[in-house]
């Protein structure tokens, strides 16, 4: 009898253990499903966006607007970023009111689709945030684009600086028309007269109204020649060859009077010029392969002023245009005497003084004409997605 309890005892023991065991299998079983269906699942479904918000602040009327939306989406979606903002700019407001939309929204990059009118209304919300503005450029000039060697032309190229460039701290410039010049109208003699009812020669330059608005720029500010080219400059003609239609309006400008302008630079005293055009450049290289100002750099804490002047009618803009061509080179023509020439200094500060009023500009965008410009440089105000460095090959 005891044998039997015993091993009754026995077959109990072996039963329970047997039981553990499979119950210890079972799990790990289902251990091992759940890790795989996870797996699966997770093969199935995609990871959340990681990655920066991008915002694109768009000029609608800008040709390649509307097929470049859906393929930076597509872009985006591919990179496994965020979806990203896309708001387009209007007449009333050319991209600052969108720009701090973006921010306030959240995004990493916002990036300017358009020309340099997009690309300074973009700056002048982007400085002083710290957070990186990228180019998609899409105008005629592209001036800032060329000066950071972003492509123009190749939009997968551009983007890719936008989302993986290198973020540069690089100066801006700003302009103020301390005093506009009066509006002329032809009176049928020929002569001009204010639209007020006193003859010019009765009316106060004094009593002009004072523009306080600063206006940003980023490439090159000018008073003279260069402001009344791209004034004259037909939109339509500019739409169907590019830059060259500024060429177009120049010509027009070539027998145009000579400016006696006052210059003061910083501290120094006030001097005064007989000039063609001033220009305040932030940096110096223009379409076409021209290099205007070869010694400016766009984060140096400092302007350069060139200051261009011609006589002799054609011939004098003939030898300009070749001293132009020779700096680009990194040559240099000092020659007594030149009828064409252009001199060159530096300065932080810049009040100009023409008593009669010119034309105004900021990177290619017309002011209008003023009697009395101030401008000066903000060091490092804006970060800008550029290029990442190649090294040079040894």
């Amino acid at each position: 009898m005891e044998l039997e309890v015993w091993l009754l005892v026995v077959a109990i023991v072996v039963a329970l253990v047997a039981i553990g065991l499979a119950l210890v299998v079972l799990g790990q079983q289902r251990a091992l499903r759940t890790v795989e269906d996870s797996r699966e699942q997770a093969a199935e479904e995609p990871s959340p966006p990681a990655g920066p918000l991008l915002a694109f602040v768009a000029n609608p009327s800008k040709n390649g607007t509307e097929e470049l939306r859906p393929a930076i989406f597509a872009r985006c979606a591919a990179e496994n970023l965020p979806e990203p903002l896309w708001i387009e700019t209007t007449v009333e407001d050319p991209g600052v009111g969108q720009t701090r939309e973006a921010l306030a929204a959240g995004a990493d990059v916002v990036v300017a689709v358009g020309g340099d009118g997009t690309v300074r209304a973009v700056a002048e919300a982007m400085v002083g945030t710290g957070r990186p503005m990228g180019l998609l450029p899409l105008g005629t000039g592209n001036l800032l684009a060329r000066n950071l060697d972003i492509s123009v032309t190749d939009r997968e190229d551009a983007f890719e600086v936008a989302l993986n460039g290198v973020d540069r701290a690089i100066d801006v410039g700003w302009l103020r028309v301390d005093r506009p010049a009066p509006e002329k109208v032809p009176t049928p003699k020929g002569r001009h007269r204010t639209p007020a009812s006193e003859p010019e020669e009765e009316q106060d330059d004094s009593q002009a109204p004072a523009d306080t608005a600063k206006h940003i720029f980023l490439v090159i500010a000018g008073l003279g020649f260069d402001a009344a080219m791209v004034a004259d400059t037909d939109a339509t003609l500019k739409s169907r060859v590019g830059w060259m239609a500024y060429f177009v309006a120049g010509v027009r400008h070539l027998h145009g009077r000579r400016l006696e302008m006052v210059i003061t630079l910083d501290d120094r005293p006030p001097v005064t010029a007989r000039l063609r055009t001033l220009m305040v450049g932030n940096c110096g290289r223009l379409p076409g392969g021209i290099t205007l100002i070869p010694d400016a750099v766009i984060d140096d804490g400092i302007h350069d002023i060139a200051a261009i002047d011609t006589r002799g009618g054609i011939m004098g803009w003939a030898q300009l245009f070749g001293e132009v061509v020779m700096q680009g080179f990194g040559m240099k023509n000092d020659l007594p005497n030149k009828i064409g020439r252009i001199d060159h200094t530096r300065a932080k500060t810049v009040q100009l003084h023409v008593s009669e009023g010119e034309q105004v500009q900021v990177d290619g965008d017309v002011l209008g004409r003023a009697i009395d410009v101030s401008t000066w440089v903000d060091p490092g105000a804006l970060i800008v997605r550029a290029p990442v460095p190649r090294l040079n090959a040894k």
